[in-house]
């Protein structure tokens, strides 16, 4: 998954200590993944990496429909559902929900 996937973004970490705590992908203008470790959520990490990404220019996200915890964060911050896939971008029934600011 790594060789696939992170060539594609902007990949930047964020630490708590020397311990990466999470990390933002980022390219043009959307937010491709997000994850903060579990034992690290709840202490702003995320909301960090959100901001960064914002500051250099993203106003999109795609979630899964099935997380709504992802939901829900995202649209503290400002975003709203513009658009639904009933599948993923693999063809699977993995509603996605397209994200904007």
């Amino acid at each position: 998954m790594p060789r696939v996937y992170l060539p594609a973004v902007d990949l930047y970490a964020a630490f708590a200590g020397d311990v990466i705590a999470g990390f933002v992908g980022l390219s043009g203008d959307s937010v491709e993944m997000l994850f903060v470790d579990p034992c690290h959520q709840g202490c702003g990490i995320g909301s960090a990496l959100l901001s960064f990404a914002l500051e250099r220019g993203a106003t999109s996200v795609d979630v899964n429909e099935q997380n709504p915890r992802a939901l829900q964060f995202y649209r503290k911050h400002g975003f709203r559902i513009v658009s639904r896939d009933s599948l993923d971008a693999d063809g699977r029934p993995y509603p996605i929900l397209h994200l904007s600011l």
